[in-house]
């Protein structure tokens, strides 16, 4: 059984662990590509704790489009991924998402 974060993202952030890490490729030349090449590729993670909503003009709160266990594609973020428990993890706002898997 896995073990339940103790992380809450705030406002309209979500928690993804990501599942393809890219990392630097090697052709079978021996020419090393560095990630920063492929910017544009969008990245594939698993959702794994939302924030409770933007907040809206009369106090309440808009309910996010992703929920956990959500498999979504997301263009590659500028900040480090977050390293909990040996699994890295990005805090990305619901708006960096693009695409949710059905």
């Amino acid at each position: 059984m896995a073990k339940k974060l103790s992380l809450s993202p705030l406002g309209d952030r979500v928690l993804v662990k990501p599942l393809d890490t890219q990392g630097e490729k090697k052709l079978a030349s021996g020419i090393i590509i560095p990630e920063t090449v492929n910017k544009e590729k969008l990245l594939k993670g698993e959702v794994v704790a939302v924030g409770a909503g933007k907040r809206t003009e009369d106090g309440g709160r808009q309910p996010l489009d992703v929920a956990v266990g959500d498999i979504v594609f997301y263009k590659k973020p500028w900040d480090e991924p977050l390293k909990i428990d040996d699994v890295e993890y990005v805090v990305l706002a619901e708006s960096e998402i693009v695409l949710i898997e059905n």
